[in-house]
């Protein structure tokens, strides 16, 4: 691919179709999938943050919403990881067979739920995820069966300041086997408000991205 691309997609995952923002930049060398545990994923300005960064490092983007509009209404859909994990893995399959991305490495960033769910589906998928990364998320939602057979290097990003998250995070990361790395970044709280914040978690996000998916 060598020109910027930008289109809203739909991609049918169980019953129903789960709607996407895909952006590649010119000469894409890699491409994440994002994915929340709630809906309005490709709307999230902290997601959409992180994508631009990632634009700028040539790698392009694919802000998924996970979930529908009716199905986010109900609380308890946010926390059913199987669900999740599954409408994440039919995104993989149709990047794998799209002509303007099955060419391109993928990876996972991961948010609050979604981060379960990026874990659970690199357990599947084993080498075919070059990396993931889970922004304040909940990796320990993807057992420890499934976090013990992720091979995708694994960064998890928390904020100093989310101390349960924190513990969390800690928990499930002693459970992942593979390339892996913890960072907290201080004086922040779960959603990376604070000033600074959400930019040291674009260009850590960047930074292992680019190292694994651009050997």
């Amino acid at each position: 691919m060598s020109q910027a691309f930008e289109k809203l997609v739909h991609i049918t995952a169980d019953s129903v179709r789960i709607e996407g923002l895909l952006e590649l930049p010119e000469h894409a060398r890699g491409i994440v999938i994002f994915a929340h545990g709630s809906g309005s994923s490709r709307h999230s300005p902290r997601n959409n943050y992180v994508a631009r960064i990632l634009h700028s490092s040539g790698i392009g983007t694919l802000l998924l919403d996970l979930l529908t509009q009716d199905e986010d209404m109900d609380y308890k859909a946010r926390f059913d990881i199987p669900l999740l994990t599954r409408r994440l893995l039919a995104a993989t399959h149709w990047l794998q067979t799209e002509q303007q991305t099955q060419h391109l490495p993928i990876a996972y960033f991961g948010a609050s739920t979604g981060a379960a769910a990026a874990l659970q589906a690199a357990a599947v998928l084993g080498n075919k995820i070059s990396a993931v990364v889970s922004r304040g998320g909940r990796p320990d939602l993807a057992g420890a069966d499934d976090l013990s057979m992720v091979v995708s290097p694994t960064l998890l990003l928390i904020g100093g300041l989310d101390d349960i998250v924190i513990e969390l995070n800690q928990e499930a990361y002693s459970q992942i086997h593979c390339t892996k790395h913890i960072t907290i970044i201080p004086n922040a709280t779960h959603l990376f408000e604070e000033p600074g914040a959400l930019e040291t978690v674009a260009s850590l996000a960047s930074d292992w991205f680019k190292q694994y998916m651009m050997k």
